[in-house]
């Protein structure tokens, strides 16, 4: 018995750049750059502003170009409204604990008003 070895000239085989994907063109590339770049420009924008805490939303609303603020560990059984009794009467301010609590809950980018025990929150000085 013997062997042979078929071959098809009629289907040549075709190089692919990874994961049988074809070659872009220059227009398909300049594209998915345009993408890439507009998704890294938003994503970093978002987390900024994550990371910042609404500083530059509190600041607008002030009227002051730099808001300072002293961090506070939130301890067991305080709650919002407690802290914010609290700072509001440190604060010398007229006592208002509602626009204190106001005040806490966009600083800090709260969604809700609860606190956890061990939770670093910023208040206004």
């Amino acid at each position: 018995m013997s062997t042979i070895a078929l071959t098809h000239p009629s289907r040549p085989h075709v190089a692919t750049s990874g994961f049988g994907a074809r070659k872009l063109t220059r227009r398909g590339r300049l594209a998915r750059l345009a993408m890439v770049l507009s998704l890294s420009i938003v994503l970093g924008a978002g987390f900024a502003m994550k990371a910042s805490g609404g500083d530059s939303v509190a600041a607008q609303g002030a009227g002051v170009g730099k808001a300072s603020y002293v961090s506070i560990v939130v301890a067991p059984g305080e709650s919002l409204w407690s802290i914010a009794a609290s700072a509001a009467s440190s604060n010398g301010s007229s006592g208002d604990v509602r626009a204190m609590v106001d005040q806490i809950v966009s600083i800090n980018s709260l969604q809700e008003p609860d606190v956890q025990a061990g939770q670093v929150l910023r208040l206004p000085a």
